[in-house]
Order: structure tokens, then C-alpha cells, then sequence
């Protein structure tokens, strides 16, 4: 090749890498062929969906109508991509058969690249030239296949980039409903009355725009309860955006909440969005609105009144299509009365108020919670952990939980992590569950006594799991027949029962 095609070959290159769209840039590829005077017209076409050709990129005389730029897919391209084979034909396949029958017609040579991915044939370049009787006709191979490949190699990568948008759409839709399952109101844990009363509150709010405070001390679950409003809103395709306003210092909460410019203040490189402009269209949660400083809480007012905000920094007024969702544990009234949040920002606030209960009132969801938690984080750790056994269960139940559902989730996972067996044990949960002081639940038993009840629990729970086949609990537990059916008769236990698979137990 001369350095006139090495130039023309890297402007193509070039342009096929750049951001135009593949057909575009195609085109303007063809165009520049053309314009040079090295092809009468040019043409690429591409193996479509369910296998047909067609042509994707024309340039020249005749290639006016979708009709003229199809014909060359039923022709000698349709042989070239089958056989996978360049092709070159001298004065034949004019475009148009109004064209050869003209007796004026000049004489061409047309020449059939394979466009090859994977050593499959996915498409040709297909070029007419004028017609010369001492043309190098390697020498034109040699380039039209050069093109041939560059084309080639484009195609292949914009179709890893399409393969990957799809990819990642297919992962956001796949994400975005797991996250619709996972917080609908009716995925919340719990049957006591106190949750029955807020599911119903939810089901009432949800569904609209109005703004919701959510009340309840810390660690009750008051984020979960605002993402199940969300998502059960009109707005759940649209973002969810917190903002934990007690983990931000006061003089970060405004640039935190409408963004800056660039150049506002000192370090201030770039502009920056911020939550209002992250949650545009879906729903904006104040997690611990309480501790929300008195400045920001005058330009918070203003949003919720007027719906409009600006950047630190900026002149440009914003509006503001967000919902308010906020959660506090701190009594907001004394707060009021103490000046240390606005009347009527709570006023705002507190349209439609949810109080989450203490898990100390609604003890029917304790276990509930519990076997929860268990599957979540055997899953998670990759462990096949069963039940809970009977004294576990007991000191869950006389525990007061002060730390509320996140103090059990913990507890939980605790468990779960220092469990070697498929049961949870009494002694898997941490030491605050097992004092007098924290659970009641300290046994007045002497040594011997807690060894053998320990004992029971641990035959009762392979002949369970053996479903009452005293020689396999032997096994499970790695012992012997005769020891079981000795323990069996010592401890009273009717392993009959478990025949069938129940559950039931003597815990003891």
C-alpha cells in the first residue's frame, strides 16, 4: 500500500473509534471513499437478528432508494458472506436494471470483502471501481481487506458495547425488582398489633404524596418502614435518597442537602448535586430529622413550601418534584418548647405520622424476627443452620431489648457465626442474654443439672433430625446405639413421636 491508502486506512480508523454511532460513521467512511476517487460507490452489508442481510452503510450513484440499497444483499455480497471468500466480478452488478441498460454505462469492476468476526463471515464491504484493464487487482485486495477488517473490528466492539448495555439494563430491572419485593410493606416482619396498626397506615399513605414522619426510638426499623412507603408509592421507579442527618456536621448539612457550584467556597472544584437533586421524581428520607441544625431547618421549610431551591453558590432557582419522608426517636414537641426546632417546620413534618413500636410491645414477633434473620444470615455465611433450640428461644423471649430489632439482628448473626452445628444454642448467644440482670433468665440449677438438661437438648435434637431413628441420632451425635437408648430411657424422652417428623419437643 502507498501512504496516501496507509493515511486514508487510519482516517477510517479513526473515525469508526470515535463517539458517532456505528451506521453514521460507516457512512461517512463510504462518503470519504468516494470523495477520493477510489470507489464509483460502496456499500457494507451486515447479517441482521434472524440471519438476513441488509445493507447497513451506502455511499455513490444508485443508492437513493431502500430498494437500490438492498439489491446488494441478493447479490454477490449474499454469495460472499456464505462462502466467507472474497469475490471480485469485472463490468457486472449495476445496481439498478434501469442503469444497465444504458448503452453509456462506463465499465466497472466490483470487488467483495468478507466482513469477518470470529472467522465467521457477519457481512461484506462491497466496492464498485472503474474499470481498468492493467488494475493491481492483489494490490486492491490487500486494501479492501484491510478496510474489510477495520470494519470488522468496529462492528465486533460495538456489539460487546451493546451486549453490555443490555447487560446492564437487564441488571438494573433484575435489582430495581428485588428491591420492589424486598420492601413492600407486606414483606415487613412481624403479626402483633401495634405492626398490624402501622401496616395499615402504610397501605393508607403510601399509594399518595403526602409527607410522612416516622416515630419510634432507635433501632425499631424506621428506614425499612420508609422505603416500604416508597416503594409502595407511585414513585418507586424513581429514586429513594437518604440522608442520616446526626452523621453530617452542621456546617456540611446545607451543601449536603441542595449541592454547590463550582468556586462557592474554598475547595469547592466542581459543582456538586445534592439530595434534592439526586431524589428529582422519587422520595427524599431524613433519617434522625431531629438533630437537623436551625439554619438548615429555615431553608428546608422553604423547600417544602415553595418546592424551589438553589445551589450554595448559585443564582439559578431549581424545582424540587420530591417527596419527604423523615424519621426522628426524639420527642419533637419538648423540642419546640426547648427552641430547638421550628413549630412550623413541624407542623410541616408531621402530616401523616407512623410510630414504629419498641420491640419490647410487641413480643409475638420476637421469634418471628428471629427465624428471620437465622435464614438471612445462614444464606449469607453459607451455613445450613436449622431451629433455634427451646432455652435459646426462652432467653430471646425474657431479653427487654434495649437496642430494639437492630440488637436482635446482631444477636442473631452472632449466633449464626459461632454455631458450629445445625442448632442454635443457648450458649451461641452473646453474654448480655445470659445474666440475671439483662434477660432473667439465669437457671438456678447446680452443675450436674445444667450438663444433663444440655444432654437432653442434644438428643432430642438428633433424634429430630433422624426422625426418630435412635441408631442414625446415635451416628449424629458420635455415639453409640446403646448409650442413646440408655440416655433415651434415663431422660424419659418417647422417641416414637418423632417418627412422623415432628417438630414438637421437650425443651425442658
Amino acid at each position: 500500500m502507498d501512504a496516501g491508502e496507509l493515511a486514508l486506512l487510519l482516517e477510517v480508523s479513526q473515525a469508526l473509534a470515535g463517539p458517532l454511532q456505528l451506521k453514521p460513521a460507516l457512512e461517512r467512511a463510504l462518503q470519504r471513499l468516494e470523495s477520493e476517487g477510489r470507489v464509483l460507490r460502496a456499500a457494507v452489508v451486515l447479517r441482521g437478528d434472524e440471519g438476513e442481510l441488509r445493507t447497513a452503510a451506502a455511499a455513490g450513484a444508485g443508492f437513493e432508494g431502500k430498494r437500490a440499497r438492498n439489491e446488494l444483499a441478493d447479490g454477490i455480497a449474499a454469495r460472499v458472506v456464505q462462502s466467507g471468500r472474497p469475490a471480485i466480478l469485472a463490468d457486472d452488478s449495476p445496481v439498478s436494471k434501469r442503469e444497465a441498460a444504458r448503452p453509456d454505462r462506463p465499465r466497472t469492476t466490483q470487488l467483495c470483502m468478507p466482513i469477518l468476526l470470529d472467522g465467521k463471515a457477519d457481512g461484506a464491504l462491497s466496492v464498485e471501481l472503474e474499470y481498468q484493464e492493467s488494475r493491481d487487482e492483489a494490490a486492491a485486495r490487500r486494501f479492501f481487506g484491510a478496510l474489510a477488517a477495520i470494519i470488522a473490528d468496529a462492528l465486533k466492539a460495538q456489539r460487546a458495547i451493546e451486549e453490555e448495555r443490555r447487560s446492564l439494563f437487564e441488571e438494573n430491572r433484575r435489582l430495581r425488582q428485588q428491591l420492589l419485593q424486598r420492601y413492600e410493606f407486606s414483606n415487613l416482619v412481624g403479626t402483633s398489633g401495634p405492626m398490624r396498626q402501622a401496616y395499615e397506615q402504610i397501605a393508607q399513605v403510601a399509594p399518595t404524596d403526602t409527607t410522612v414522619l416516622i416515630r419510634g426510638e432507635s433501632g425499631t426499623g424506621k428506614e425499612l418502614i420508609a422505603q416500604a412507603v416508597h416503594y409502595g408509592s407511585l414513585r418507586a421507579k424513581k429514586p429513594f435518597v437518604k440522608l442520616s442527618v446526626a452523621s453530617i456536621p452542621d456546617s456540611l448539612v446545607e451543601s449536603e442537602l441542595f449541592g454547590y457550584e463550582k468556586g462557592a467556597f474554598t475547595g469547592a472544584l466542581a459543582r456538586k448535586r445534592g439530595r434534592f437533586d439526586l431524589a428529582e421524581g422519587g422520595t427524599l428520607f431524613f433519617d434522625e430529622v431531629g438533630e437537623l441544625n436551625v439554619t438548615a431547618q429555615v431553608k428546608l421549610l422553604r423547600v417544602l413550601q415553595e418546592h424551589e431551591f438553589q445551589r450554595l453558590g448559585g443564582t439559578e432557582t431549581l424545582r424540587a418534584d420530591v417527596r419527604i419522608v423523615a424519621a426522628t426517636n426524639k420527642n419533637l414537641e419538648a423540642a419546640i418548647v426547648a427552641g430547638q426546632f421550628r413549630e412550623d417546620l413541624y407542623y410541616r413534618l408531621n402530616v401523616f405520622s407512623i410510630f414504629v413500636p419498641p420491640l419490647r410491645d410487641r413480643k409475638p414477633d420476637i421469634l418471628l424476627l428471629a427465624e428471620h434473620f437465622l435464614a438471612k444470615y445462614s444464606r449469607q455465611h453459607r451455613k445450613v443452620i436449622r431451629r433455634m433450640a427451646a432455652r435459646a428461644t426462652d432467653m430471646l423471649m425474657s431479653h427487654h431489648w434495649p437496642g430494639n430489632v437492630r440488637e436482635l439482628e446482631n444477636t442473631i448473626e452472632r449466633a449464626v457465626l459461632t454455631c458450629e452445628g445445625a442448632v442454635i444454642q443457648g450458649h451461641h448467644l452473646p453474654p448480655t442474654l445470659q445474666t440475671a440482670e439483662s434477660s432473667g433468665t439465669l437457671l438456678q440449677t447446680s452443675l450436674a443439672e445444667a450438663v444433663e438438661q444440655y444432654e437432653k437438648e442434644l438428643i432430642l435434637d438428633a433424634l429430630k433430625s433422624a426422625r426418630g431413628n435412635r441408631a442414625r441420632a446415635a451416628r449424629l451425635l458420635s455415639s453409640t446405639e446403646r448409650v442413646v437408648n440408655y440416655k433415651v430411657r434415663k431422660y424419659r424422652i418417647d422417641w416414637r413421636r418423632f417418627r412422623d417428623g415432628s417438630s414438637g419437643a421437650d425443651g425442658g
